[in-house]
């Protein structure tokens, strides 16, 4: 399991990708080669001190298991804290970074043959996937779809034609633009349902050779692709997806949090078991349960605090609890009690909540 801790890591380049995307490449010393092992598809947790503030961010791995540097993508975003200050870094700054986690993983081992959907700077787990795999399984194909609004928005684009050229009998990329004319309009428009229905009419996606789908974007990309694949009768265990960015109306699951607050509730009484230690806090009647930890000195995981990346997913064992809104934990987890605590609303005086349970 990885650990929470935040260790600094120099930057060793800072690389431009296109007009509003950078990608930054961490040394790695070689007694932190352990801690930050990684499956390709997981992501870092990143931390700054930005204009007097903390701020956390997670970006995809996008370098190939076995590289010798750590790198991850970041598109800038209007108004994005962390994606402005990225792009003033340099080689030989230093960003405090946490070990790798989450699920969006394609562990290597037997042949398989992968179809990879990304939107936009949803290719940067993909990249790590698609290189991993070509790299170290030799008898695996790899089909890419990559969606963008113009080939000066393509994100590591010189880096795909690369992995094309090396593996030209193995890799197959198409790259689908929205907002610019390609020769053969077959390869115009959104990476949606509709697309994918004309590809597979054209004979150029047989959705019967796919033994894993890896699925990253925006929400509506995600839900319209990934129900279309279920309609066409692929198994959902096959399905993998990552969500960067929720949509307006996406499926998030709302819970009482909304409601006015008790004048005369009392605080809960929390503990959390983390890496083995066990700390103790209240959470006060309508306060964050991030703020609540801050302000008593505790450390809990976190980084997207949106109910996206699973950090923060831990496990009630004991009391009641509610999360606002909920964009990554499966129904199994959530029926076993586990919760994103970013998004937890306490509804008991007492609870316990475990990081380390799995």
């Amino acid at each position: 399991m990885a650990s929470h801790d935040f260790h600094a890591l120099t930057l060793a380049e800072v690389a431009p990708l296109t007009d509003e995307a950078v990608s930054l490449s961490f040394e790695l010393p070689s007694e932190l080669s352990e801690a930050f092992r990684f499956t390709p598809g997981q992501y870092l947790t990143l931390r700054a001190d930005i204009d007097g503030e903390e701020v956390r961010r997670s970006y995809s791995i996008c370098s190939p298991v076995g590289d010798r540097r750590l790198r991850v993508g970041i598109k800038r975003l209007d108004g994005g804290r962390f994606s402005n200050f990225a792009r003033d870094l340099k080689a030989g700054d230093t960003i405090e970074v946490m070990p790798p986690q989450g699920r969006f993983t394609a562990p290597l081992g037997a042949p398989k043959s992968y179809l990879l959907l990304a939107a936009g700077s949803g290719i940067t787990p993909m990249m790590s996937i698609a290189a991993s795999v070509l790299e170290q399984e030799p008898g695996s194909q790899v089909t890419l779809l990559f969606g963008n609004r113009s080939s000066a928005s393509i994100m590591f684009r010189e880096q795909l034609e690369d992995l094309k050229d090396r593996y030209m009998t193995r890799f197959t990329l198409m790259h689908l633009l929205a907002g610019e004319r390609q020769e053969l309009d077959l390869f115009n428009g959104r990476l949606n349902a509709d697309k994918l229905t004309t590809l597979k009419e054209r004979g150029l996606l047989d959705l019967d050779d796919f033994s894993a789908t890896y699925i990253c974007g925006p929400a509506a990309m995600i839900e319209d692709c990934s129900g279309w694949l279920v309609d066409q009768g692929m198994d959902k265990a096959k399905i993998k997806t990552e969500l960067f960015t929720p949509a307006p109306g996406s499926q998030a699951k709302a819970a009482s949090a909304a409601a006015p607050v008790d004048p005369n509730a009392e605080a809960t009484s929390i503990q959390v078991m983390i890496d083995g230690s066990t700390r103790l806090f209240d959470q006060r009647p309508g306060e964050d349960y991030l703020d609540a930890a801050k302000r008593n000195g505790v450390s809990v995981p976190y980084s997207c605090a949106n109910g996206m990346c699973a950090t923060c997913r831990c496990q009630v064992v004991e009391g009641e609890a509610e999360m606002k809104q909920n964009f990554s934990l499966e129904d199994w987890e959530v029926d076993s009690g586990f919760v994103l605590s970013c998004q937890l609303v306490p509804k008991s005086k007492t609870l316990v909540l475990d990081y380390d349970a799995l």
